[in-house]
């Protein structure tokens, strides 16, 4: 059993987290900046150096424990299709033997990248592509949650993150370009709303949370750039001046999974950039974009892309 010994430097030292949908993007930040905070986190996906996922992308669930172990923490690699309930009930009883606890769970499981259809109403969209969708995006979590918060409400101070794209309020007042796309970010949020309800009793705190433009691989990939060249993709897309590394929100949720008083965001839907100026960090350039307010009031806005007094 690791001791609960909190320090300064490992805020979350004797913590264990589960990263659902580590593979890649969101999920492999924040199981990166969990194990710079000290966690133990075991981090699942369906990608693994043996095999790859639909996706057929190179990214693997072992890296991403490798990034874990190397930045302070344990990072414990898992393959798991969070669509398989089998699969997540063996996951979490494995958990469970190891640790004999669960502090953080987060729900970033997703996989929805290449099925979306733009700006097609929802009688042209493929109906596969999009109710695949929609079991990637909300039968997982579901799925996961069932499984997983027996053992996080065992102790007080759970903590769950429903991570998706767009804040409550954003979603609520504009159209996500695909019936599909918008129910299935819109639909965690209220999620991570109802699971909230059903923790407060137990001492747990739910929150949804999304990253502001996220220069995730795949979205590196779709510019043709790297981290290293990420400003060459502005010739293509000025607006990305505003985009944040992974790791930003994966310092958001260390940001909440430290805070003693977390509750306070129980039930809640926030952003990288609005915790980032609630609790000080920045992202790993040292600045603090913050994406949904300057979408709004600059790009959508139609004014000329300029991130001065955003990040």
């Amino acid at each position: 059993m690791i001791q609960n010994q909190i320090t300064p430097e490992k805020p979350l030292k004797g913590k264990v987290a589960l990263v659902a949908g580590a593979t890649r993007g969101a999920g492999r930040g924040i199981a990166t900046e969990l194990g710079a905070a000290g966690a133990t986190v075991y981090v699942t996906g369906r990608t693994t150096r043996a095999q790859r996922s639909e996706y057929d992308l190179p990214q693997t669930i072992e890296e991403t424990a490798e990034l874990v172990t190397q930045a302070g923490g344990q990072g414990i690699p898992i393959q798991v299709d969070h669509l398989v309930p089998e699969e997540v009930k063996r996951l979490v009883d494995r958990i469970e033997l190891e640790q004999g606890r669960l502090d953080i769970l987060v729900n970033d499981i997703w996989g929805g990248e290449f099925l979306a259809e733009w700006n097609k109403p929802i009688w042209e969209h493929s109906l596969d592509k999009g109710l695949r969708m929609l079991r990637l995006a909300i039968d997982t979590h579901l799925i996961t949650s069932h499984f997983a918060l027996p053992l996080l409400i065992r102790n007080q101070g759970g903590l769950l993150l429903e991570i998706t794209d767009g804040t409550a309020e954003y979603n609520r007042n504009n159209y996500r370009l695909s019936v599909f796309y918008d129910l299935a970010k819109s639909a965690v949020i209220r999620i991570a709303w109802a699971q909230a309800q059903e923790l407060k009793s137990f001492g747990g705190t739910a929150v949804a949370l999304t990253p502001g433009w996220m220069r995730s691989e795949i979205m590196l990939a779709h510019f043709g750039v790297t981290e290293a060249t990420w400003q060459d993709a502005l010739e293509k897309e000025p607006h990305f001046v505003i985009s944040e590394t992974p790791r930003y929100i994966g310092r958001a949720v260390v940001a909440l999974a430290a805070d003693p008083n977390v509750h306070q965001w129980n039930g809640k839907s926030t952003s990288s950039g609005e915790l980032a100026k609630e609790y000080g960090f920045t992202d790993i350039d040292g600045s603090q974009p913050d994406a949904w307010r300057y979408i709004v009031e600059v790009q959508e806005a139609g004014k000329p892309a300029d991130a001065t007094g955003y990040r």
